[in-house]
């Protein structure tokens, strides 16, 4: 029976969750998007990321498979939509599922669902019950998996860290 379940981050993920995250840098590229195509995410933001306590890993059987930040409360990035509103508000209590990855070695598996799936049980656990994500216009694959998990698209944020357009994502937990 093979063990698989989300977990925080420690500093010794940073090699793996660095090579998830370049891995689906080029996987992207490979697909003309241009998302992740500069220097973010880099190093840094991730250990940043596991010395805050956001960063959190899909783990099978000790081996880290997929990687994704938690962040909790306002996401500045969030703060002015286009074409589209929040339900409760830009300021209302939310966390924000970020920089979703899985490893080539699991593509496939559906494990991007298990990986959004442990978040939102975390959110919940943690007080929150509206839960955000974004992604690239073009990122298609992402786009339906974020859909496929229960959220619903409420319009176009920009992104500070690269600077471009993203359809955002919500959902409100029960």
């Amino acid at each position: 029976m093979t063990c698989t379940y989300v977990r925080k981050s420690t500093e010794k993920d940073l090699p793996a969750i660095s090579k998830i995250i370049n891995a689906g840098r080029g996987f992207l590229k490979e697909q003309g998007i241009n998302q992740w195509q500069g220097t973010y995410p880099s190093q840094a933001d991730i250990k940043r990321d596991i010395d805050n306590g956001i960063s959190y890993v899909l783990d099978i059987d000790g081996k880290v498979a997929g990687s994704a930040t938690l962040h909790l409360g306002i996401d500045p990035d969030y703060l002015e939509m286009e074409e589209g509103e929040w339900k409760n508000g830009s300021e209302a209590h939310y966390s924000a599922i970020h920089r979703v990855s899985v490893s080539h070695e699991y593509r496939g598996q559906g494990l991007a669902y298990k990986l959004i799936s442990g978040l939102l049980t975390i959110s919940d656990l943690l007080g929150f019950k509206d839960v955000r994500i974004d992604t690239h216009p073009k990122n298609e694959g992402m786009q339906h998996i974020i859909l496929a998990s229960g959220f619903t698209r409420r319009g176009i944020i920009r992104t500070k860290a690269e600077d471009d357009d993203r359809y955002a994502y919500q959902i409100e937990l029960q």
